[in-house]
């Protein structure tokens, strides 16, 4: 790829912090040889900030992201982050029947996106499509989108009969479908198949994987599902293998090729797959089963093009 068109851009990706603090954050998770690294462009984070809402965790989580060097910091929500889904907070009753004060969400949300966020140079990212221009001179062309299928009683819910992904007529009116122009895909869970087994099974959404495979972006982020922490990637161009996602160290090709480091908190990829060719699949969780110590972020290189 010629560099007039592309430029290389590094992201810091994470997701599924569950409150952690800014000590344990710094030590176990992200500690200080983070200065030798190369400079980050963006951090995504995406979701599950904290374990159950709550205004001083959202406040804790901002503290977290600001102690990273960055151009851009861009968040989503996850389905534990409660009072940042409306619909959810002020419709959600416990086992007396009560409702919760709206003014929580409310709250909320003017801590993501007031002060405290810019303070931290956070951009809290609502569900759709967000593009912007960075330092380094590439152009950024996202998705984003916080929804997880139903499961329990948690926040951004979605039915098993929706489809927010792809404009069909299942796409409920206050869904922000995925465009195909996109480079980069942020959401909270995973799509189908795709690092998504737990003990339930394959959780994943299969209307995300179809969405996935229409666009066919760099690379998808996501977390949820803790137990599915790891890089797979989505060859498009090799036939009979678009229904089949492959670890990182399997993949081959021209269009797939990798540096790949995974040495105690480093999580190191150099990316040259190409929109259309092939997707890294990243599940970014943070917090691990209990008793286990919690997994590094993913630091990934790729091209990203050239702003105009």
């Amino acid at each position: 790829m010629a560099s007039s068109t592309f430029i290389r851009t590094t992201f810091l990706v994470l997701s599924d912090t569950h409150d952690i603090d800014l000590d344990t954050f710094t030590k176990d998770v992200w500690p200080a040889q983070r200065d030798q690294l190369p400079k980050i462009d963006v951090v995504l984070h995406c979701g599950d900030l904290t374990q159950v809402g709550g205004g001083s965790s959202f406040k804790k989580a901002l503290k977290v992201l600001g102690s990273i060097n960055a151009d851009k910091k861009l968040v989503i929500a996850g389905n534990y982050d409660l009072e940042l889904d409306q619909q959810y907070w002020t419709t959600y009753r416990d086992e007396d029947g009560n409702t919760e004060d709206p003014e929580d969400h409310d709250e909320a949300v003017a801590i993501m996106k007031g002060q405290t966020a810019t303070e931290a140079g956070v951009l809290f990212l609502d569900e759709g499509t967000h593009t912007y221009n960075l330092q380094n001179g590439a152009k950024l062309a996202l998705y984003a989108s916080p929804y997880t299928p139903s499961f329990g009683d948690w926040a951004f819910p979605y039915s098993d009969t929706e489809d927010r992904f792809n404009a069909v007529d299942a796409t409920p009116p206050n869904a922000r479908a995925m465009p195909d122009h996109v480079d980069i895909v942020m959401t909270h869970g995973p799509p189908k198949g795709i690092l998504d087994l737990c003990p339930q099974g394959n959780v994943g959404c299969d209307k995300l994987l179809q969405a996935i495979r229409r666009v066919k972006p760099i690379m998808h982020c996501f977390g949820h599902i803790h137990e599915g922490h790891g890089l797979e990637v989505l060859d498009w161009k090799t036939p009979n293998a678009q229904d089949k996602a492959l670890p990182i160290e399997r993949t081959s090709g021209d269009h797939v090729e990798i540096e790949y480091s995974a040495e105690g908190n480093s999580r190191s990829v150099g990316w040259n797959g190409r929109k259309g060719d092939s997707t890294l699949a990243v599940n970014a969780s943070i917090e691990t089963e209990r008793g286990k110590p919690p997994n590094a972020p993913w630091l990934i290189t790729l091209n990203l093009p050239r702003a105009i």
